[in-house]
């Protein structure tokens, strides 16, 4: 089950069985999951605690939302750490590798339809860290299950939403957001983009409750995360 594997509308045995295969037996390791450097002392614990759900916050639209989401689980899946993504259908392979992920631990679900709390479900139950995009606004009663889902099975959820819109009812521990976004790399009408320039802010509840923030290149001109 990897990133050329995707998953177009599985049905949610289906998905349970092919995740409790990819399921490492990681519950009695440590209760935090590695972030690329550039990151660590952004976030809280320095890492992404078992157990949490994060928010993920793009500029217009899902602008570095999606790029945000794959930078913070790059390096777990980098370790071996299985992720997930449901109704992300504009994540791309090339996109996704150059900052990290490692394509070979990524299973796609892009078009869960209106199972897709369901199926995120049914990830979480198998998957150390799973990436949801709701289509719409989310149930209070959907939220707080997907929410606790992740709790009981010590796994990670990251909820992408759109600036200026939220989708999700509660209020997540950590929330992840990108202002700015300058790019660089066309030159007199050639070439194509190969670096962005973003400010990553970090906020939330206890211990994530002081703001911390930093500009960064998401993703660099040679690939991955680093401080500007």
């Amino acid at each position: 089950m990897a990133l050329s594997q995707a998953l177009p509308r599985p049905a949610v045995p289906e998905l349970r069985e092919l995740a409790g295969r990819a399921r490492p037996i990681s519950l009695a390791r440590d209760r935090l999951l590695p972030v690329l450097p550039a990151l660590a002392d952004l976030l809280p614990e320095a890492g992404l605690r078992r157990g949490t759900t994060l928010g993920v916050t793009g500029g217009p639209g899902h602008s570095g939302a999606t790029s945000t989401a794959l930078a913070l689980v790059a390096a777990s899946s980098a370790a071996g750490t299985w992720c997930a993504a449901v109704g992300m259908p504009a994540l791309g392979a090339v996109a996704a590798a150059e900052l990290g992920v490692d394509l070979a631990h990524l299973a796609l679900v892009p078009s869960a339809g209106p199972q897709w709390a369901t199926v995120a479900a049914a990830l979480l139950d198998a998957l150390d860290i799973v990436m949801v995009q709701p289509p719409s606004l989310v149930r209070s009663a959907d939220a707080r299950r997907l929410s606790a889902r992740a709790r009981e099975r010590g796994s990670v959820l990251l909820v992408l939403e759109p600036a200026g819109r939220t989708r999700w009812p509660e209020a997540p521990r950590v929330r992840v957001r990108v202002e700015g976004g300058r790019w660089q790399g066309l030159g007199r009408g050639h070439g194509r983009l190969t670096a962005r320039q973003v400010e990553m802010v970090v906020d939330g509840r206890g211990t994530a409750s002081r703001e911390r923030r930093a500009k960064l290149w998401l993703p660099a001109p040679s690939g991955g995360v680093e401080r500007v």
